[in-house]
């Protein structure tokens, strides 16, 4: 429905005719009608009147249409979000096989595999719980009022109580709190910045609307739910309310499901991959030990603690607490995390689309230019202009503000006002009469179109001459490069009266002599450059999505330095068909003109072409792009509607701040891809291990409880993963999930280890009596002991060389040398080293199926383990060249 209402409608559009005012209204056009009609048509239409409704009427059309309220996305009940954290298929994996543990009386198995799903989905819940009350603490505001005439009684009362047929009284600093269609104003001018992302004030009237063919934004005598008042003053006829709205049909969009951002389908393709994997292994061990000896529930059993030991099941607390030191490490940089998952997507950003109010420039209005007829800077134009700002009796509005702010005059006692003729629409512009060195002098400023109309003189320097057909031509050139560098525009004239006058009228702003030009902009932050530079410099493209007009974003992008090879409007893209749509906003760098749908289509675009998202904005304009995003990305003084689309709100609006969070993201990536290579490459290669060592040994290669024991110290060795250090050059670049590369280095990298697993089944069986489990002539516990000797050997040495590897494999750079590992990463993985090789000779050896080794065995072990770090590490150097990914 949305785009129906709100789209630019064709100009033989069919209207319906407006709904019983007793009923509630389901023209899509309605507004658009009412726009159209005169004042008392319009009352009439909606079933009011100058006195507003009466108190009965009010309350039934409150029965029907509802309170004034947009939608807002709701929270997920405690049940609901944990259900939904226990349906990724890596923790459905884990708990069936506790379920299986279980049910066969393996209670150590299942205690391990559930303290391990309750402890990461446990973490992520708290986390994500907190960070979305923070967010929510940001939201909560002191409960907004309107006044409002009914019974033909000014009241003032709830926003949230109003309906459709209400007056309301509006003036400067209101919120304009429903759509309206004007019935009076004066002196009227709205912000509409959050709406479209233009910060000058909009000039609003009662006078029907000449057309239907406008944008809805552009509806010379409607406000509009979030925008704000500016200055003057109007009555106003509320036509729609609560999700009617055009703010509230944005926000009913953001109910949908959000699209999957590229971190989760990146875990959610990782996790299959090791689930194929898995399926493949254990079915293999489960016929192969089964048929060998006959045994299928020591076979089940066997298979089962395979499929623990080759279930990455840390990947959860590895993602989540790598997340959490993201999201405390940018809580320092004042930003507040909503969403743990976005941390890693920040990092993956390859293009960055924003708006330029307030990203870009300084969100104020200054006076940056007061010129003379021919450009150059003139004393008595900024003088004269200050005069009028100051004279004027009605509320300043942005522009007279930003001309007294620039330079202060000493108004001299005696320069005083003598009359004023205001503002009003008809005219656009205004005048004030001043005694200013004895003459009384009007002082006319105003749109430049109007101010040439009464103009028949131009002043430069002391000289005064006829403005004829021709120079009025050549002097419009200058206002038109001004234009042209995206300045907003007043021209400024004067005449002198005899100091005897004392009342002017219209009629006076006749034969004025233009003196020059004042010329506004929102000028661009001064830390904006370098931060250009410094996304630039990290492999981050900006773009810039902006609702203001082509020529200021021209100006903004070329003082801060983005380069604008491509420039696209609205209108232009809602001409093109989607394949030259794709390829525009592939190729453009700045998209103006945008309406809140454009914003979102632009972004799912470049999400289709491949690239990861970050949007940034603050409107209610701004919210369903934001919701589109991989990164929706919002400040703490954003509307309501955009902190709630937002999956990380920044405390201060800076692209350094984002420069800084992108750093982080891919920091946290860095180390998410540690883990998942380390366990991809160690279960495949395991795989190999397993399958040959279960065909070929007449007896299980490993006891189930030591592969559960294996598999628990190398979590622990892991747990250090969060706060290792990361290479310089793994955070320069965009850094996204290539489940492809993941999968090569699997399988180039995991079968070293295997050699070394082959390596020591020799060792065990030939040089330390393995072979006498075979053996008929010694006897059982002599071939019991060669049993556990070989399984022992195996115990030690795998968990030693994947937990060595961690150090291979964790930087591009020679370990140790070029590049060391955190205390923590170094501290976990000596302990888990220590650890098995303590094992077989401590008091729990035979609990776990434990014999010591000979002294000369870790000879050997040392040995292989030299072997295999120098052997991965000249593979992984390979591989990195080759294919790419450190």
């Amino acid at each position: 429905m949305f785009r129906t209402i709100y789209g630019k409608l064709p100009a033989n559009a069919i209207r319906r005719e407006a709904a019983a005012p007793h009923t509630r209204p389901d023209d899509e056009h309605l507004l658009l009608k009412l726009c159209a009609a005169p004042v008392d048509e319009a009352l009439r239409l909606m079933g009011s009147g100058d006195g507003g409704l009466d108190g009965r009427e009010a309350s039934k059309r409150a029965a029907l249409y509802g309170r004034n309220e947009i939608s807002r996305a709701s929270r997920p009940s405690f049940m609901r979000d944990i259900l939904h954290r226990l349906s990724s298929p890596l923790v459905i994996q884990l708990l069936l096989i506790a379920v299986v543990s279980a049910a066969m009386g393996e209670l150590t198995s299942t205690a391990i595999v559930g303290g391990m799903l309750v402890l990461s989905v446990g973490i992520s819940y708290v986390l994500d719980y907190r960070s979305g009350n923070a967010v929510e603490a940001l939201g909560r505001r002191v409960r907004s009022t309107t006044r409002v005439v009914r019974d033909g009684v000014e009241a003032e009362l709830p926003i949230a109580g109003l309906v459709p047929g209400d007056i309301v009284l509006l003036q400067a600093g209101s919120v304009i709190p429903a759509d309206l269609r004007l019935i009076s104003a004066k002196d009227f001018f709205v912000s509409q910045a959050s709406l479209t992302g233009e910060n000058m004030p909009i000039e609003k009237h009662a006078d029907p609307s000449a057309g239907d063919s406008l944008p809805i934004l552009e509806l010379p005598n409607a406000c509009f739910q979030g925008s704000s008042v500016s200055s003057g003053s109007a009555r106003a006829l509320v036509v729609n309310t609560g999700t009617r709205t055009f703010f509230g049909a944005i926000a009913e969009r953001l109910d949908k499901k959000r699209d999957e951002t590229s971190f989760d389908r990146g875990i959610r393709s990782f996790t299959w991959l090791m689930i194929r994997f898995m399926v493949v292994m254990v079915a293999s061990v489960f016929l192969i030990v089964g048929f060998s000896r006959g045994n299928w529930m020591e076979s089940l059993l066997f298979s089962l603690s395979v499929a623990v030991g080759l279930t990455p099941e840390m990947l959860p607390m590895i993602v989540t607490v790598n997340l959490a030191r993201g999201a405390l490490a940018m809580a320092g940089r004042k930003v507040i995390v909503k969403h743990l998952s976005s941390i890693q997507n920040f990092g993956a950003i390859d293009i960055l689309c924003t708006d330029k109010t307030g990203t870009l420039t300084q969100d104020r209005v200054l006076l940056e230019l007061a010129v003379d007829v021919l450009g150059e800077q003139s004393g008595s134009v900024l003088r004269y202009a200050y005069l009028n700002s100051f004279f004027q009796t009605g509320l300043p509005n942005l522009l007279d503000r930003a001309v007294l702010d620039h330079q202060e005059f000493a108004v001299h006692q005696s320069c005083t006002l003598v009359d004023e003729l205001p503002f009003d629409f008809q005219r656009r512009r205004m005048s004030v009469v001043v005694d200013y060195e004895n003459d009384h002098v009007l002082i006319c400023k105003g749109a430049v179109e109007e101010i040439y109309t009464c103009c028949d003189r131009y002043q430069i320097d002391d000289g005064i001459y006829p403005l004829i057909g021709m120079i009025r031509d050549d002097l419009f050139e200058e206002v038109a490069g001004l234009n042209g560098n995206g300045y907003r525009v007043l021209a400024i004239a004067y005449n002198d009266f005899p100091s005897e006058r004392r009342h002017f009228t219209h009629e006076d702003e006749r034969n004025l002599i233009l003196l020059g030009y004042i010329a506004f902009l929102d000028p661009p932050k001064d830390s904006t450059a370098q931060a250009l530079v410094s996304l630039g410099d990290a492999g981050v493209r900006v773009k810039i999505l902006t609702g203001d007009n082509a020529l200021v974003t021209r100006k903004i992008c070329r003082d801060v330095g983005l380069v604008v090879n491509h420039f696209a409007t609205g209108d232009e893209l809602s001409r093109m068909n989607p394949e030259e749509f794709d390829r525009t906003v592939e190729s453009a760098e700045v998209l103006a003109k945008l309406s809140p749908m454009q914003k979102e289509q632009v972004v799912q675009s470049l999400r289709k072409n491949g690239h990861v998202i970050g949007f940034m904005g603050d409107g209610i304009n701004d919210a369903p792009a934001l919701r589109a995003a991989d990164v929706g990305i919002s400040v703490d003084t954003a509307v309501d509607v955009a902190k709630e689309s937002a999956d990380i709100v920044l405390l201060e609006k800076s692209l350094m701040v984002l420069s800084d969070g992108i750093c982080e993201g891919r920091r946290v990536f860095a180390n998410i891809i540690k883990y998942i290579r380390m366990g991809a490459s160690s279960n495949f290669g395991n795989m190999f291990s397993v399958v040959g060592a279960s065909f070929l040994l007449p007896f299980l290669p490993m006891q189930p409880i030591q592969i559960l024991l294996n598999n628990l110290l190398y979590d622990f060795s892991q747990t250090g993963i969060p706060s290792d250090r990361v290479d310089e050059e793994q955070v320069a670049r965009p850094r996204s999930w290539d489940i492809g590369n993941i999968k090569w280095f699997m399988m180039v990298v995991g079968p070293i280890s295997s050699i070394f697993d082959y390596a020591t089944f020799a060792l065990m069986w030939f040089v330390f009596g393995a072979s006498l489990s075979v053996d008929p002539s010694v006897g059982a516990p002599v071939r019991e002991h060669a049993v556990r000797m070989f399984q022992t050997g195996w115990f030690v040495e795998s968990l030693l060389t994947q937990t060595l590897i961690v150090h291979i494999i964790r930087t591009g750079r020679i370990p140790f040398l070029q590049s060391r590992a955190s205390v923590p990463m170094l501290l976990t993985t000596i302990s888990a080293m220590a650890v098995a090789a303590w094992l077989p000779y401590s008091p729990f050896a035979s609990l776990f199926g434990m014999v010591p080794l000979p002294a000369s065995y870790f000879l050997w072990i040392t040995a292989f383990l030299l072997a295999y770090g120098a052997m991965t590490h000249t593979v992984k150097s390979w591989f990195f060249k080759r294919f790419g990914g450190n």
